[in-house]
């Protein structure tokens, strides 16, 4: 019977650091390594500074886009502007213009 008393005792004092030790593992873990952790932190800030990128070329092309698009506004067309969406919409080209065909395979710097 001694021997029963005496794991009886042993696992008492040894059961609650146990689930301590288990509690704070696992909190150390999801710190580190969970769904708001330090590494899902840095992802954010990674995935922030790309979508950051995104949005300042979006703005840049939008407002080379609105530059276009006022050259053919009524109150103030542009010619050049005009003539060249005319020319591009109807395939068209000035007896003058120089032409250079592109196959899609050359290189442009």
């Amino acid at each position: 019977m001694s021997l029963g008393r005496d794991v009886k005792q042993r696992v008492k004092i040894i059961l609650a650091p146990v689930i301590f030790l288990t509690i704070a593992a696992y909190f150390g873990w999801n710190a580190t390594q969970g769904d708001r952790g330090l590494m899902a932190h840095v992802q954010r800030k990674a995935l922030l500074q790309q979508v950051q990128a995104d949005q300042a070329a979006a703005k840049q092309e939008r407002d080379a886009w609105e530059v276009r698009v006022a050259g053919l506004r009524a109150r103030h067309l542009d010619p050049d502007t005009l003539d060249e969406r005319a020319r591009a919409m109807l395939n068209l080209a000035d007896p003058s213009d120089v032409i250079v065909k592109y196959t899609g395979q050359e290189k442009l710097y």
